[in-house]
């Protein structure tokens, strides 16, 4: 489904309210809070279709979900007691004024927000709405089968505080994501992880190239969820 057409169909509700279609804390699987309890919130819907994509049944139209205005999100952030919060998907950044709801959620400044975004949305609109709010940014490599999807301009906005990741599938993806690192200068400006699409490549083979490589700055990360319950559990 092409970029218009997803929010289109994620529009068909009241504006400022928000297809949700899981809310739950776990601990953060990845990025700069892995190991940390986070608040999840995930939306419904995405302009992608990853080859390697874990939630594939939150993309789908017939997908379950809850329609929550962004005041109730904000209840149930506060109600868990949990300060981080990751806004997911899905692709976040899609759902019609989410911007709002980013808004409000800033305004709160004993949350951490992290908005998970698959480098497919233009983040100009997103980029600078509060201090406590950051980006974790996926560069799609050739094994996702989509990169042309991924908006150049996105790599250059992002700030010290924000993160770049790259899932990669074999060796061909690790060869791209150190050209694109290097292109903007990625492990200068900001943290880089490189995680296994999992199942697809050994980690091993992951830290042998990073070693021949001389990757200074890039961080190999683990998907900890996937290793503490089935990849296929949701809720976790």
């Amino acid at each position: 489904m092409k970029q218009e057409e997803t929010v289109q169909a994620i529009g068909k509700i009241e504006m400022g309210r928000f297809k949700v279609v899981e809310r739950f804390v776990s601990i953060n699987g990845e990025a700069r809070c892995a190991g940390e309890l986070a608040c999840f919130i995930r939306f419904a819907g995405c302009n992608l279709n990853c080859t390697y994509c874990d939630t594939t049944w939150a993309n789908e139209e017939k997908a379950p979900y809850e329609i929550l205005s962004e005041e109730e999100i904000y209840e149930y952030i506060k109600d868990t007691k949990v300060q981080n919060v990751t806004l997911t998907g899905g692709e976040p950044l899609l759902q019609p004024n989410i911007k709002r709801l980013i808004t409000l959620l800033s305004k709160d400044k004993d949350l951490r927000v992290e908005i998970e975004t698959n480098g497919a949305v233009d983040l100009s609109d997103f980029i600078d709405i509060g201090d406590n709010v950051t980006f974790t940014v996926d560069y799609k490599l050739p094994g996702s089968g989509m990169e042309d999807g991924m908006i150049s301009s996105n790599y250059k906005l992002l700030r010290s505080s924000d993160t770049v990741k790259f899932v990669v599938s074999d060796i061909g993806d690790l060869d791209r994501a150190r050209a694109v690192i290097k292109e903007y200068e990625l492990d200068e400006r900001l943290q880089v992880y490189i995680s296994a699409s999992f199942g697809n490549i050994d980690n091993k083979d992951i830290v042998k190239y990073m070693i021949d490589n001389n990757m200074n700055s890039v961080r190999l990360q683990l998907q900890i969820h996937k290793y503490i319950w089935d990849p296929a559990v949701k809720g976790v």
